[in-house]
C-alpha cells in the first residue's frame, strides 16, 4: 500500500514534548497497543538524558494498560482529560504530578473542535483494516475518533491483525455540525444508522500504520457477590413495579447502563425476569451480560460506543459475527452520550455512586471528597436527560468501616434533581415526588445498613429547621471520624449538639 508501514518507535518520533495527542477507543476496546508503549521508552530516556518530555491526553474515555499505564508510569503525562481507570495514573492525579479535569464524556469531541484546548497535534487511531485511500475500519471502540482524526495534524494508524474483516459494518461514524448550523441528530430509535460504516482520513496525514496483534485485554468480570446480587434484584423489582404501574411503557424503553460488576449483575437479573420483555440498549459500553441477553433473545439490539467484552467473551462475538452483526452498533460517543438522544429515546439510565447522602445527592468520583477515583464519565450525560434515572452502591464498604449513604456528600456528581431512585442492597428509595426530608426518611429506612440507620436518624434530628435541614458543623462527621479512627460507625453527635 502507498500509505508506509513503520516500526512503533518510528512512530512514536513524530509525538514531541508538549503534543496534544489523541487516541481512539472507549475504556480498554479500540485504543493503542504499541506506539504508546514506545512512546513511554522515549519519554524515559528523554528523562534520564535531562530533557523535559510530557504530552496532553485526549481520549474517548478511559483507555488500556498500554496507554494511561505505560505512560504514566513514565511521567510522561503532562494534562488528562475526560476519563481515566488506570491505577498508576490516579497516583499521578492525586499527587498533582499530572493535571487533570474531569468532563463530561459527550463533550470532549466538540470542544476539541471549537478550538478549546488548541490545536491537535497527532492522532493515534486502531483499526481493524485500512485502504490506500484513508477508509479506516475502526476497532471495538470509538471514542473521539472522527473528530481527531478531522483535526490532528498527523495520523498513526494502528493496524491490529488480531481483529477479523469480518467487523466492517458494525461502526456508525457521525459527526454533527458544529453550531450555529447543527441540526437534529436523527436517532429515533437504537439500531438508526446515520452514518458511514467507515472513518475517512486524508492519507496525506497518515504518517505510517503499525502493525500489531493484539487483543483488548479486558478481564472477566468476577462472580456477582451476595451484595451485588441483591442490589440487582432490588434494581430488578424497581423496573417490574413501574411496568406493573404503568409508569414505564408494556413495550419497555432502552437502557444505559455503566461499568462494572453492579451493572453486569442488574443486566444479568433482568434477563431472568420473564415479565420484563425484550428491550435494547442504547449507552456507552456493553459488557459481557448484554452478549448473553442476545443470546438469549432478550436484548434486540445495543448502540454503544464500546465493545467492552472480556477477551474471551471478544473471541466468541468476532467468531460468531453472523449472529452479532445485525445485533450491535458502534458509534463516536457525542453520540452514544448525546443528550438529545437520551432525551428523545427516553431511556433507563443506570449508574453507580461513590456514596450518596440522605438527601439524593451523588458523589461519583472523590474517595472521601478528595481523592479522584475515576471521572464522570457519561453518568452525567444519561442521569440528567434520561426518562428514570436509577443509582446503585453498596450499603457499605470496608467490611462495614465506611457507609456510603452519608449525612452530606464529601463531592457532588449529580444533584438531587437528577436522581429518581437510590438502591442499594438494602432496598429501594424512590425519591419522586419527595422534598429534602422525604428523601431523607426515605433513603434512611430503605437504603442504609443496619449498622448506620440510628446514627443517621440522628443526624437527621440534630437539625435546626430549614428546607434542607443540614447541620453544617456535622454534615461532614463520618468523613472526619473516618480519617480520626478508621471507623465512620464512631462518630458521636453530642459533639455536634
Amino acid at each position: 500500500m502507498a500509505i508506509p508501514f513503520i516500526s512503533a518507535q518510528e512512530a512514536a518520533e513524530h509525538i514531541k514534548h508538549g503534543d496534544n495527542v489523541g487516541f481512539s477507543g472507549f475504556t480498554a476496546s479500540g485504543t493503542p497497543k504499541v506506539v504508546t508503549e514506545a512512546l513511554a521508552e522515549k519519554a524515559v530516556k528523554e528523562h534520564e538524558q535531562g530533557h523535559e518530555f510530557k504530552i496532553n491526553i485526549f481520549t474517548g474515555a478511559s483507555t488500556n494498560d498500554h496507554v494511561d499505564g505505560a505512560l504514566a508510569r513514565a511521567n510522561a503525562i503532562n494534562m488528562r482529560t475526560p476519563y481515566q481507570s488506570s491505577a498508576d495514573l490516579r497516583k499521578r492525579l492525586n499527587a498533582h504530578d499530572a493535571h487533570y479535569f474531569d468532563l463530561h464524556l459527550s463533550e470532549l469531541a466538540q470542544k476539541l473542535r471549537y478550538g478549546v484546548f488548541g490545536k491537535l497535534n497527532v492522532a493515534i487511531i486502531e483499526a481493524a483494516d485500512i485502504d490506500d485511500n484513508g477508509e479506516i475500519i475502526l476497532g471495538t471502540g470509538m471514542g473521539i475518533a472522527p473528530t481527531i482524526a478531522m483535526l490532528a495534524e498527523k495520523v498513526i494508524v494502528e493496524l491490529n491483525e488480531a481483529l477479523p474483516k469480518s467487523i466492517r459494518g458494525l461502526h456508525d461514524v457521525y459527526l454533527p455540525a458544529d453550531p450555529p448550523y447543527r441540526r437534529e441528530i436523527p436517532v429515533y430509535k437504537a439500531s438508526d444508522r446515520i452514518g458511514s460504516p467507515v472513518l475517512k482520513v486524508d492519507p496525506a496525514k497518515i504518517v505510517g500504520v503499525v502493525k500489531t496483534n493484539a487483543k483488548d485485554g479486558v478481564k472477566s468480570f468476577t462472580e456477582p457477590d451476595e451484595t451485588t446480587m441483591l442490589i440487582g434484584q432490588n434494581v430488578c423489582n424497581f423496573l417490574l413495579n413501574e411496568l406493573r404501574a404503568g409508569r414505564l411503557p408494556k413495550s419497555f424503553l432502552p437502557m444505559q447502563s455503566g461499568v462494572g460488576n453492579v451493572a453486569n449483575a442488574v443486566l444479568h437479573g433482568l434477563g431472568e425476569v420473564d415479565e420484563i420483555p425484550q428491550f435494547d440498549m442504547y449507552t456507552e459500553v456493553i459488557q459481557d451480560s448484554v452478549a448473553e441477553l442476545m443470546k438469549k433473545g432478550k436484548c434486540r439490539f445495543a448502540s454503544t460506543c464500546s465493545m467492552t467484552f472480556s477477551d474471551a467473551m471478544m473471541d466468541e462475538v468476532l467468531a460468531n459475527m453472523d449472529f452479532f452483526h445485525d445485533k450491535i452498533l458502534i458509534r463516536p460517543g457525542e453520540i452514544s452520550n448525546n443528550p438529545e438522544i437520551v432525551r428523545r429515546l427516553g431511556l433507563i439510565t443506570m449508574n453507580t455512586a461513590l456514596e450518596a447522602d440522605i438527601f439524593g445527592n451523588i458523589n461519583s468520583t472523590h474517595v472521601l471528597g478528595t481523592k479522584m477515583m475515576n471521572g464522570i464519565g457519561g453518568s452525567g450525560d444519561f442521569t440528567r436527560n434520561g426518562y428514570l434515572s436509577i443509582f446503585s452502591c453498596p450499603s457499605i464498604t470496608k467490611g462495614g468501616l465506611i457507609s456510603n449513604i452519608v449525612p452530606m456528600v464529601s463531592h457532588l456528581d449529580h444533584s438531587e434533581h437528577s436522581v429518581d431512585a437510590l438502591i442499594t442492597d438494602q432496598g429501594i428509595a424512590d425519591l419522586r415526588a419527595k422534598d429534602p426530608v422525604q428523601r431523607a426518611e426515605t433513603i434512611i429506612e430503605n437504603c442504609v445498613h443496619p449498622d448506620y440507620k440510628q446514627l443517621l436518624w440522628d443526624y437527621l434530628k440534630l437539625g435546626k429547621g430549614g428546607q434542607t435541614p443540614h447541620t453544617l458543623n456535622a454534615a461532614l462527621a463520618f468523613h472526619t471520624e473516618f480519617a480520626a479512627s478508621g471507623d465512620m460507625r464512631n462518630t458521636d453527635w453530642s459533639k455536634f449538639a
